[in-house]
């Protein structure tokens, strides 16, 4: 591995970029879900309506995550 990233490494900025996209390209979806999230998202959907009131406003979520 060490031996591939120090080729890698030595090629020029066009041939680095190049060489990144094929290998991204070769890597499967993020979402691997066979409907691609969907029922999650509905499931969420349905959860946020049926409770108003546990919705937080995005000021509040980024003061939870601290920021």
């Amino acid at each position: 591995m060490d031996e591939l990233k120090s080729g890698a490494l030595g090629l020029p900025e066009d041939q680095r970029f190049h060489l990144l996209a094929d290998l991204i390209g070769s890597l499967p979806a993020v979402l691997s879900d066979p409907d691609d999230g969907s029922d999650e998202a509905d499931r969420r959907l349905a959860e946020m309506r049926s409770d108003p009131s546990a919705r937080l406003t995005w000021d509040q979520v980024k003061k939870e995550i601290g920021r």
